[in-house]
């Protein structure tokens, strides 16, 4: 028997999350329901997914194998659904797009296009950067969100990545003690106060080595840099386009960085037809973009 979306859907939940009963919760379902779709699983693959031996189920090398697959057959649902909602019509009447600072969206072509062809549509732009903007949409508060590639995504969640790089730099003030400094080191970085960017969802940040002040929003820091209140990781564009006088650029030690970034939205969520349109504008309208910025 061919495997069904939801059975598979339930194995890569129960892998990611390490837990049969977190799928279960995750996906609203009773935790039997779960147990019985992936027993029914292999069965049908004739494989073993799980080492049950363990006080937490574990993945076997074949089912390791088979969760590649797995998301891979998730993916192409996903992207047959998304053609399907295209196809069948039903504009959505309102699209909620979360974006991150990270990124320079390209407004000018895609919000323009976007304005002629669905006209009435109301349209939502929300900033939030990493893992918020993941929750965001996982939350169904946003259809859609750009975000600096995360190095996994749960299995709810669609991504795509943009073919442009962002550029993060590390960045003072121009009176700060590191904007005369001949050689940038970790050690060095360490004796001065950071300017850490934030999320709600995630304190990891708040773990990491050397006094600190923080913020969710990129301009704040971009504020406190100018006031020499400490060192600041920052999208190249925003420093460019608002403190080109005002913050000197730290060089070295792998700085600045090229940052991929990605569009992400909910499998659980079809993305209607705007919707959809605004992905795949977002996806291929980049290098377009380039070309009219350095005409």
């Amino acid at each position: 028997m061919r495997p069904s979306i939801e059975s598979l859907a339930m194995f890569a939940e129960a892998a990611t999350l390490g837990s049969f009963s977190a799928a279960a919760r995750k996906l609203g379902k009773q935790q039997s329901t779960v147990s019985e779709a992936i027993a029914n699983l292999e069965i049908d693959l004739g494989l073993s997914l799980f080492d049950r031996s363990t006080r937490r189920p574990t993945l076997t090398e074949h089912g390791k194998a088979m969760l590649l697959h797995a998301q891979q057959v998730i993916e192409s649902n996903d992207q047959m659904a998304r053609a399907a909602s295209q196809l069948a019509g039903g504009l959505e009447s309102h699209l909620s797009l979360v974006v991150s600072d990270t990124y320079q969206v390209p407004l000018e072509l895609v919000l323009g296009d976007f304005e002629r062809r669905y006209p009435h549509l109301e349209l939502e732009c929300m900033v939030a950067e990493h893992t918020d903007v993941v929750a965001l949409v996982q939350e169904g508060r946003a259809q859609l969100g750009l975000v600096a590639a995360q190095p996994d995504y749960p299995p709810d969640i669609g991504f795509e990545s943009i073919a442009e790089h962002s550029t993060i730099g590390l960045y003072v003030g121009k009176r700060h003690p590191l904007a005369t400094a001949n050689r940038i080191s970790t050690a060095l970085l360490h004796q001065h106060r950071e300017l850490r960017l934030n999320t709600y969802t995630d304190d990891a940040v708040q773990r990491r080595r050397g006094k600190a002040w923080s913020s969710s929003s990129y301009l704040l820091l971009m504020e406190m840099a100018e006031l020499g209140f400490g060192w600041v990781e920052l999208p190249s564009w925003i420093r460019k386009r608002f403190a080109a006088d005002s913050l000197v650029e730290l060089q070295g030690m792998g700085w600045p960085k090229s940052v991929q970034v990605d569009a992400v939205w909910s499998r659980r969520r079809s993305l209607g037809p705007a919707g959809s349109w605004l992905l795949d504008t977002l996806v291929q309208t980049v290098d377009t973009a380039k070309t009219v910025q350095h005409k």
